[in-house]
C-alpha cells in the first residue's frame, strides 16, 4: 500500500470550513480504483476548537492499494479539485509527498486479509 501525505496549515477560524470542504469530497474519494482510506490528523500543540486565533497544523493521509492506483488518481481532475477546495481554508500550498506503507491494520477488510 501507498500513502499520499499532505501537510498544511489551516487558517485561524477556518477549521469548520475546512472540515466541511473535506466532507464534500467524501463521495468522490470512494470512486477511484484502489482507494482504501483517508485520515486527517491535527497536531496536538495546535488549537482544538473553532475561534482560536492560531493556525492549525494538519496532516492528511490517503491510502491506496498500489503506487499505480495512487498515480492513476492524479490523472483525473479530482485530486486537483480536492486540493483547491481544501486550500481555500489554508495558508499557502500544502506540502505533498508519497510514502510506502510498510505496516498497517485497517478495519473493514475481508476475513483473512493481512496488511504488511
Amino acid at each position: 500500500m501507498y500513502a499520499r501525505v499532505m501537510q498544511l496549515r489551516i487558517l485561524p477560524g477556518k477549521l469548520n470550513d475546512y472540515l466541511m470542504a473535506v466532507e464534500s469530497l467524501r463521495p468522490g474519494l470512494r470512486k477511484p480504483a484502489g482507494f482504501r482510506a483517508m485520515m486527517i490528523l491535527r497536531s496536538p500543540e495546535t488549537p482544538a476548537k473553532e475561534g482560536d486565533d492560531r493556525e492549525i497544523s494538519a496532516t492528511t493521509f490517503t491510502i491506496w492499494e498500489s503506487m499505480e492506483h495512487m498515480r492513476a488518481s492524479e490523472k483525473n481532475l479530482f485530486l486537483y479539485q480536492a486540493v483547491a477546495r481544501m486550500q481555500e481554508h489554508c495558508k499557502g500550498f500544502p506540502q505533498i509527498h508519497e510514502e510506502e506503507v510498510i505496516a498497517s491494520e485497517l478495519g473493514g477488510g475481508k476475513e483473512g486479509d493481512t496488511q504488511a
